[in-house]
């Protein structure tokens, strides 16, 4: 149904009922309840194409991610209750989310450049930033607006939020070395993301302040998935001198790291300390129970998008202007995995 059949069926001008459906305030409430009770009843859609056309906006917002491993296999654990959260403060505003998949063939820059030359999201959320992002410098120079879900170095104001990666290195190194761990391992993603040297350089710093001198042999490197955790398991035990004590940068790593360890009799909680990064659904099932980190990935999303909101001027009236640069913290959830104690 058109607008035109509605204003006919109605008997009120187009130009009444288009006022009515957005909520002009010209429009008396009778009419105005009318209108929207008739749209209601006869399934009227507005023509997303001409109002975008006509108001220069689409109401869209994009979500950019990376189609990698780690996401095809478990994206959905992180990334669902993220939407959430997103979707559930652009409802208010009648604004739709849009998930952009950027393929593991395609540059994330190129990818994104074709997004911005199509026009048909009127901002950005873009998760998995490197250490230096060129979508950054990007969007920043076309000024579109967009937050990014992760910390880089590329320069410029611009908002961000991420999670408190030092925060769980710093925590989990504290905790392991009250122990008596001396001999603690680190696993960090094979990729150039910002996260993993963040990771890394938390876990070095912490190691230093328990007075743990910095091993390279102990840092091993995979896919954030159950794939990468068994791999790193296997090259825990191909070590001449295992660690005794082993920090995992995502919580699906564990899966995997389980199942090698168990492979060779060898049991987290019993024989080597574990500490995963976020309690999820999955970790909950382990035995041992993971020593881990909790965190409402839902109130992340809500807090990623009223940032977004609060730099377009659409929406300045609902949000304070403030550039948004903020480190989300997780909170410890002591479990059983990391209740070995190493002979001294």
């Amino acid at each position: 149904m058109s607008i035109r059949d509605l204003a006919r069926h109605l008997d009120i001008s187009i130009g009444t009922v288009s006022r009515a459906l957005n909520g002009k305030a010209d429009v008396n409430q009778e009419t105005r309840e009318r209108v929207l009770e008739a749209a209601k009843q006869l399934g009227y859609v507005p023509n997303q194409s001409g109002r975008s056309l006509r108001q220069g906006t689409t109401n869209t917002i994009g979500f950019m991610i990376e189609s990698t491993i780690e996401t095809v296999d478990t994206g959905g654990s992180f990334f669902m209750p993220v939407f959430e959260g997103v979707q559930s403060v652009f409802r208010r505003h009648h604004l739709d989310l849009v998930a952009l998949l950027c393929g593991t063939d395609e540059e994330p820059a190129a990818y994104l450049n074709r997004v911005v030359a199509r026009r048909f999201v009127d901002g950005l959320i873009i998760s998995a930033t490197t250490r230096h992002d060129p979508r950054i410098d990007f969007l920043l120079e076309r000024k579109i607006p967009f937050i990014t879900l992760g910390r880089s170095e590329t320069a410029g104001n611009y908002p961000w939020i991420d999670l408190d990666f030092e925060g769980v290195a710093t925590a989990a190194v504290r905790r392991l070395a009250g122990l008596g761990h001396s001999r603690i391992a680190i696993a960090v993603p094979a990729s150039d993301i910002n996260l993993g040297y963040i990771f890394l350089d938390a876990y070095k710093q912490a190691l230093a302040a328990s007075g743990i001198a910095f091993d390279p042999d102990y840092v091993f490197r995979s896919h954030a998935n159950e794939e990468g955790g068994y791999q790193i398991a296997s090259a825990v035990l191909a070590q001449g001198r295992m660690p005794t004590a082993i920090i995992l940068v995502n919580e699906n790593m564990a899966l995997g790291l389980y199942r090698r360890f168990y492979e060779s009799d060898i049991h987290p909680g019993r024989d080597i300390a574990v500490i995963g990064f976020r309690e999820s659904t999955q970790s909950r099932f382990l035995s041992p129970t993971l020593t881990c980190f909790r965190i409402s990935l839902r109130d992340l999303g809500i807090k990623l998008a009223e940032s977004l909101l609060s730099t377009m001027p659409a929406y300045e009236d609902h949000y304070p202007q403030e550039r948004v640069q903020l480190v989300w913290p997780l909170q410890l959830i002591p479990g059983e995995s990391d209740r070995h104690q190493p002979v001294n």
